[in-house]
């Protein structure tokens, strides 16, 4: 009898286990990359870095482009989404918008990369979810990044400072809520209209749901940089504890 109520005591252990490895591997995240404007070039390797995050981190990658698949049955399946560079000033209808709404309002994650502040111009919500809007660049050049919060999972050892050649973003309508973890030194580059604080990489917990954007990862070599990585991981990482 005692023999038994071990192996059943095992069995039971084993069952757990299993059933917590497999929720482990059914974290999905959605990437998102509609692009109604600009098109980035590092759309594709970015997808193809992502992918491979995820593989390493036990996430289960879906790409689409097609608004339609924000529904609310849809979005329900997913942990987190992943704005990869979307652009348009218009992305979703009423319904969409509705849908995208409901699923940070349940707790979902959200993690902006570089043009996630170039699109939805026609809906406050959105910018103050993603922490602003774009308002312009100048042309792609080496610039000083300034690591502000060392702790956090995006910007955790990371050199500091940190030089890196991106394509650096001027925001406006910029949510002045959010935690700003990195900025962009504009002594150390030119074409910068945001002169006394310039953010670079910020999060926040909005309506419910847990916010990371980064205004790098324009360029193809972003996503071939073992440091934008590292911090492009950290920031996914974030949205889903």
């Amino acid at each position: 009898m005692k023999n038994l109520f071990v192996s059943l005591t095992i069995a039971a252990v084993l069952i757990s286990l299993s059933s917590f490895i497999i929720k482990k591997r059914e974290i999905k995240i959605l990437v998102f990359s509609c692009t109604k404007g600009f098109r980035h070039k590092s759309i594709e390797p970015g997808l193809e870095a992502i992918k491979k995050i995820g593989k390493e981190k036990g996430y289960t990658i879906v790409h689409s482009e097609n608004p339609e698949d924000f529904t609310d049955k849809n979005l329900k399946q997913f942990k987190a989404l992943l704005f990869l560079n979307p652009t348009g000033k218009s992305l979703f209808n009423d319904a969409q918008k509705a849908a995208f709404k409901k699923y940070i309002n349940r707790g979902g994650g959200f993690v902006g990369v570089h043009a996630a502040t170039d699109c939805n111009y026609d809906w406050p919500w959105y910018g103050k979810l993603v922490g602003g809007f774009f308002a312009g660049h100048p042309k792609v050049q080496e610039a000083k990044l300034d690591i502000l919060d060392t702790n956090h999972p995006a910007t955790k050892g990371l050199p500091n400072p940190w030089m890196h050649t991106d394509e650096w973003y001027n925001f406006k309508d910029f949510n002045k809520d959010v935690k700003v973890i990195m900025t962009v030194d504009e002594k150390s580059y030119t074409g910068g209209k945001m002169p006394d604080f310039h953010p670079m990489a910020w999060y926040h917990e909005f309506d419910g749901g847990k916010v990371f954007y980064t205004g790098l990862g324009h360029t193809i070599e972003d996503f071939q940089d073992e440091l934008f990585l590292k911090h492009l991981t950290g920031g996914i990482e974030y949205v889903l504890k």
